[in-house]
């Protein structure tokens, strides 16, 4: 199949993609939320319309809390600042309110320490690279019978370098978003982290898998074929399946980015990019490494 004719050209261009994305959240950064390094959250609801940014910014200025403002629903924003006092409280709910000039609700109000968010962000990390581990493993146990002309662990670290790359240009993208929008790494995104890992890892075990079973009938039936031409057979039978699955997901959670609440939207368009980016990895990465790493094997063993 030409994807592995041209594999140079989709491998140099993922890492392309990658250092892309890696400049971009070392620009812009990414703020911890207060899920992660503690501080207070409020949400309020404006009954007859809520009033612009600019103007409560203005407001709450003289506090000294350091406020980001996120829209909530139609008529409401969430405010995130750092751990606040009772009479900080109060303070801000009045500023928000424009000093009573303005109907306010307040909906609710959330306070994290910093001793509780430094353990939130360790398991977080702690729970991403117990997946990238397990995911190897599984793979090199699910393959353990099929060690030539690839050997099983093998099939496993291209998995996980996919992996990486399906989740570091989404990250780049909500870096890029977030320096506008005033978003921050919270618990939605460490969930929507963990989603990609596990719809991306799906459609690379899908090819990974025909390849183990082409490799075996080549097996069963002494017949000699080169790898990469079994690889080739292999993305090709499951070529339309891999982007008829993933194009019914993609277009579901665009409609939920576009469509859905300003909460979850930012959640919604880091899925749609892993997904749409985990596919690309699956059928145009993941199995031209592989032949790439075979045939560099056997460069070395002509030598």
């Amino acid at each position: 199949m030409f994807i592995i004719k041209y594999k140079k050209i989709f491998i140099w261009l993922s890492v392309a993609l990658v250092l892309l994305a890696v400049s971009s959240i070392a620009y812009f950064g990414l703020s911890l939320g207060i899920d992660f390094k503690g501080g207070a959250v409020m949400e309020v609801n404006y009954p007859s319309g809520r009033p612009e940014v600019s103007i409560l910014e203005n407001e709450v200025s003289g506090l000294d809390i350091g406020p980001i403002f996120q829209p909530a629903g139609e008529n409401g924003y969430l405010v995130k600042t750092r751990d606040l006092t009772d009479v900080e409280r109060q303070s801000l709910f009045n500023a928000l309110g424009l000093s009573g000039t303005v109907s306010i609700e307040e909906i609710s109000f959330n306070s994290v320490g910093p001793s509780v968010g430094t353990e939130l962000k360790r398991k977080a990390i702690i729970q991403i690279i117990l997946v990238c581990f397990g995911i190897v493993l599984f793979i090199a146990y699910a393959f353990r019978k099929v060690s030539k002309p690839v050997s099983s662990w093998k099939y496993g670290i291209i998995a996980v370098c996919t992996l990486l790359h399906d989740v570091l240009i989404p990250l780049g993208i909500f870096a890029a978003i977030a320096s506008f929008k005033n978003l921050e790494v919270d618990t939605l995104l460490i969930v929507s982290i963990l989603t990609i890992l596990g719809l991306s890892v799906s459609d690379t075990i899908v090819v990974f898998d025909r390849i183990r079973e082409n490799l075996k009938d080549n097996l069963d039936k002494n017949k000699e074929e080169d790898f990469k031409e079994t690889v080739g057979k292999s993305i090709s039978q499951t070529f339309t399946r891999s982007i008829n699955t993933s194009l019914t997901v993609i277009l579901a959670l665009a409609a939920l980015a576009v469509f859905g609440p300003e909460s979850t939207r930012y959640f919604a368009i880091m899925l749609t990019a892993g997904m749409f980016f985990g596919t690309y990895s699956s059928i145009f990465l993941a199995s031209p490494l592989l032949v790439a790493w075979e045939q560099r094997r056997a460069r070395k063993l002509k030598k």
